[in-house]
């Protein structure tokens, strides 16, 4: 689920990045697309295993679908 145009599906590509508040962004584009669309609920505090955890975290819901960034 993203903000922009809600659900989307297909070969994604996902990326976690620490921003400068020491929270975490989410985005999601089609593979190979310019654009890229914020997870619904994205930003998110970094848990304390770390920002490679939390995108372990959230392909997990990615994979299964309808997946918004944790709470």
């Amino acid at each position: 689920m993203t903000d922009e145009v809600g659900v989307i599906t297909g070969d994604l590509t996902v990326a976690t990045r620490l921003l400068p508040d020491g929270r975490a962004g989410i985005t999601i584009q089609y593979t190979d697309a310019d654009e890229w669309y914020v997870l619904t609920g994205s930003t998110v505090r970094v848990p304390p295993e770390g920002l490679a955890a939390l995108h372990e975290q959230i392909l997990g819901r990615v994979r299964h679908g309808g997946a918004e960034a944790p709470r």
